[in-house]
């Protein structure tokens, strides 16, 4: 009798300690589109996770951080389908994720805001998020708006001398929430816009729009997933000769771009992406971190997964528990000063300071992470061309 209750007590330590492991969704595009741009994001997400449980782990008895991934493919069906699994099976606390806008937006307004659940995505930059949580404090993004990288092409266009240029866009959140930005900023700048037409995604051949479009402006401004129809229509144009300058945003920053298309054949394309400032110390922090792990540091994004899955934990860890009603708070108390400044990698001096009650303030490798009242943030972006057959970045000041 005496060692089955031994067992027994064994068994629920085991079970209490399993339960009391901290678990956050992380529905991210693993297939879609884009699979080639979230794979090292996905891997920065992992390495944060790394580092916290290599660190202590969470609160005082050390449970585990644990990322439970599901593929919402960068599609709004397959967001509300993941993160209804992630919520009401998984039981997370809270969802790291999606990558995409349109993901974000329908699974936010469908599973996790009615639900009382936190959502944080490392990249959904549509200007469409900003008002669509009507108050719930609910929603927040570790990436920059596009209602700022709208302005920070059209200034960069304006800066190439296109002068006027024609517009292609995908039909879905990202891509046309990004075109209008970019649209009114460009044209407020002084640009005209000869052309201005939504494409549809995956269409095996783009050749009657790009003979449109083409018929009006040497330059066009394209707004698409490389991998739904963005580098199709690439193709098509460089075919007819259509045009003779691209730009455009993160969506086409791919090395399947210049893999499918030719280095040699993107000598006038420009692409956009929220990026990190490498001058500050929060980078300084993260890179020799993410190329000790071969994580690309400075890729679109990766920053940001990193910086997202870390500021989850430390919201939760300053909560005291994994209970989804007070995460947001402590989301914004954990990203703003004051507070003793925590870098990227710095679990353990963080954890410290937040069990002697202690204040913190996280400063991400992708930048400045205070949330602002929409749950936004500030952003810094670059410009990439084709350089020795591969992207090469700089920062747009």
């Amino acid at each position: 009798m005496r060692n089955l209750l031994l067992a027994n007590t064994a068994l629920a330590m085991i079970a209490t300690s399993a339960m009391a492991d901290v678990n956050v969704g992380n529905p991210m595009a693993m297939t879609g589109p884009i699979p080639d741009l979230v794979a090292p994001i996905a891997a920065a997400v992992d390495l944060a996770a790394k580092h916290i449980n290599a660190q202590g782990g969470m609160f005082a008895g050390g449970e585990a951080y644990n990322i439970i991934r599901a593929d919402s493919a960068c599609d709004p069906t397959a967001a509300v389908d993941a993160v209804t699994k992630l919520i009401n099976v998984s039981n997370v606390a809270a969802i790291l994720g999606p990558v995409c806008s349109g993901a974000t937006i329908a699974q936010a307004e469908s599973v996790s805001i009615p639900a009382g659940v936190v959502t944080l995505s490392v990249s959904a930059s549509s200007p469409a998020i900003t008002d669509m949580e009507d108050g719930t404090d609910l929603v927040f993004r570790a990436a920059a708006s596009d209602a700022y990288q709208g302005v920070a092409l059209a200034e960069l266009a304006i800066a190439k001398g296109m002068t006027e240029l024609a517009i292609s866009y995908a039909n879905d959140d990202y891509n046309a929430a990004l075109a209008s930005a970019f649209s009114a900023a460009y044209t407020a700048a002084g640009g005209k816009i000869t052309a201005n037409e939504a494409h549809e995604p995956n269409k095996a051949s783009y050749r009657s729009e790009v003979a449109t479009l083409g018929a009006t402006s040497d330059n066009l401004a394209l707004f698409a997933y490389y991998g739904s129809g963005g580098i199709t229509i690439m193709r098509n144009a460089l075919e007819t000769g259509a045009f003779t300058s691209f730009i455009g945003a993160d969506g086409m920053l791919s090395s399947e771009v210049i893999e499918q298309l030719g280095a040699e054949n993107l000598t006038n394309v420009t692409f956009t992406t929220s990026a990190s400032d490498d001058s500050t110390a929060a980078f300084g922090a993260w890179k020799p971190l993410a190329d000790a792990a071969e994580v690309p540091a400075s890729d679109p994004f990766v920053a940001n997964g990193y910086d997202a899955t870390f500021m989850l934990a430390l919201a939760i860890e300053k909560a005291g528990a994994a209970d989804r009603g007070v995460i947001a708070a402590a989301l914004r108390d954990i990203a703003t000063a004051p507070g003793e400044v925590i870098l990227p990698g710095e679990w353990e001096k963080a954890k410290a300071i937040l069990a002697a009650g202690g204040e913190i303030n996280y400063e991400g490798a992708a930048g400045n992470q205070d949330f602002d009242a929409n749950g936004d943030v500030a952003g810094r972006f670059s410009k990439s061309v084709v350089v020795d057959g591969k992207w090469s970045a700089e920062l747009i000041d």
